[in-house]
């Protein structure tokens, strides 16, 4: 029997903003368990619950402060095994997130190694180095973290710490075996509490090799990718994943991986085959337009790079790090080179100009996300949904800066707004001071138009978005047969169209000009309820085989 991972529908929780059962603002796990009717009507496979364990909140839970409880504010240990059984009750598997290359500077190994000193062991599970100048208060190297700013910082008795990520996220040591241990002991523990599978956090930066003299920031950008980086990519990363590995497949049955990984595509395979992490994100369509030819050679791609690992490829419209889909297709399509790789973030303009210039076109944006959707969703591979995208949310971009909480904001002002737009708590009801969140409003603020997008206005009405994924997702276990394709020519370059194996075939219409679709079985699912054979311009159906 095939894993169950390699077509699964998997959903994104971001657990502070998806139900709020105790009244404080702040989404918990006990508001999770409470919505486990919703997600099985909706019909996924399983869901990911983003990190959920005692944080200080620098980077949205990603600064973990204990690997193994779970955050007060949030709920218990006991609250977590209730809703791993609610969950399992349902036919829902849990993956959880597993954030590794670096901790909370308010861990218990990190506030150790503040009070051990220079040359101990507690400072040895971390990159600390000494300063450079006549007295050390220069950082070792003029990096920049990836939120902005020196990647290192200076702590009291003179020493640096580097810190890839934001300043209370110090990295470790990965060549320390006491860090690898106690990671394997991680592992074991969600494991063993019945979790199905983990989510791996920057899975391509936990080893580095940093010999000294440290290189400069631009000579590290000038370096290759391909293995030797020494932050970025290495080859010795998976003697990691393959002591991992060991530890998923030694449970009955196999715990499951896959990896965030932002490395160079003929790399992508090295961390999803078996002896590796088994599966790894595809992140391409994130960055790619509403446009048939990045669509198509996105699709052909990814399947090769999935053939030559051995694993199923991965479909992500949006997560917790990036512009909802929606929102992005309403704008203009990005600036791009000569290769085609974006040369500007999607979306930032529009989100730094306070959601006002490049105007957006909100019908637009939701008829594209719709379209883009059931195309992704009749694609073989798993698929990944954002909680929000089934209700067709677009990015909230008037945030007041007081109420700002995403660190890539703070650390890059003027340059990055940040991604709190969208991680604002769900609405589930059209009225309520937080939309049916919580009774003690919401942690970060919701904008009026939520009333509309509402769960409870959507439940009912047969032409909504929700209705649209409820429909897709069951109707997507008559496609999953095998993990092949086969494209079917349309004579229209902006018009896309492929067969499953079992005869269903799938048209999307990425113009604006109408196609006639050829003779054959009536549609059997459309993503403007449009029934008759003129496909819209921005528009999929699926038609069943005859």
């Amino acid at each position: 029997m095939p894993a169950w991972w390699r077509q699964a529908v998997v959903y994104q929780v971001y657990p502070r903003s998806f139900a709020d059962a105790d009244g404080d603002g702040i989404g918990d796990i006990r508001g999770v368990t409470s919505r486990v009717p919703y997600l099985k009507e909706l019909g996924i496979d399983a869901i990911w619950l983003s990190p959920f364990y005692p944080s200080a909140l620098a980077d949205g839970g990603y600064d973990v402060a204990d690997y193994r409880n779970v955050d007060p504010r949030l709920g218990t240990l006991d609250d977590f095994d209730d809703l791993l059984a609610a969950l399992h009750a349902a036919g829902i598997k849990v993956i959880v997130d597993i954030v590794p290359n670096h901790t909370s500077d308010q861990h218990a190994w990190f506030q150790e190694a503040l009070t051990a000193g220079r040359g101990s062991a507690a400072r040895a599970r971390y990159i600390f180095r000494d300063g450079t100048g006549p007295d050390g208060s220069e950082p070792p190297a003029d990096w920049v973290s990836v939120f902005g700013g020196s990647a290192w910082q200076r702590v009291d008795d003179g020493q640096w710490y580097f810190h890839n990520f934001a300043v209370e996220q110090p990295d470790l040591d990965w060549s320390n075996p006491e860090v690898r241990a106690d990671f394997v002991k991680t592992l074991r523990f969600w494991s063993d509490r019945g979790v199905d599978g983990f989510r791996i956090d920057v899975a391509h930066m936990l080893t580095k090799d940093f010999v000294d003299p440290l290189p400069s920031q631009a000579e590290l950008d000038a370096m290759p990718r391909d293995g030797n980086h020494p932050m970025i990519d290495r080859d010795d990363v998976h003697e990691v994943y393959a002591e991992w590995r060991a530890v998923f497949d030694s449970y009955d049955p196999p715990r499951t991986a896959v990896a965030e990984a932002w490395v160079e595509p003929s790399r992508i395979p090295l961390y999803a085959r078996a002896e590796s992490l088994g599966q790894a994100f595809n992140f391409d369509l994130l960055e790619a337009d509403f446009d048939a030819g990045q669509f198509r050679r996105i699709v052909g791609d990814n399947l090769e790079l999935a053939a030559t690992s051995g694993s199923s490829t991965t479909w992500v419209l949006s997560n917790h790090d990036v512009v909802r889909h929606a929102t992005r297709y309403g704008l203009p399509d990005a600036e791009r080179d000569s290769a085609g790789r974006p040369t500007r973030k999607h979306g930032n303009e529009w989100l730094l100009s306070g959601g006002t210039q490049p105007a957006l076109d909100r019908e637009r944006g939701s008829r594209r996300a719709r379209a883009a959707a059931l195309f992704v969703l009749a694609l073989p591979g798993s698929a990944y949904i954002y909680q929000g995208e089934e209700l067709g949310l677009h990015e909230v971009a008037a945030i007041p800066e007081a109420d700002r909480q995403d660190p890539t904001f703070f650390r890059s002002p003027g340059e990055d707004i940040g991604r709190d737009g969208c991680r604002v708590p769900l609405p589930w009801s059209a009225d309520g001071p937080s939309f049916g969140f919580g009774t003690g409003g919401a942690h970060l603020p919701q904008p009026a138009w939520f009333a509309d997008y509402a769960v409870s206005v959507q439940h009912d009405d047969s032409t909504s978005s929700l209705a649209l994924y409820r429909a897709a997702l069951a109707m997507r276990r008559l496609l999953q047969t095998d993990e092949s394709l086969t494209w079917v020519e349309t004579g229209r370059d902006d018009v896309l169209a492929f067969r499953r194996s079992n005869g269903w075939t799938v048209f999307t219409n990425f113009g604006t000009e109408p196609f006639e679709l050829p003779d054959g079985p009536p549609i059997s699912l459309s993503s403007r309820h449009r029934d008759e054979r003129i496909l819209a311009g921005e528009t999929t159906v699926w038609i069943a085989g005859a």
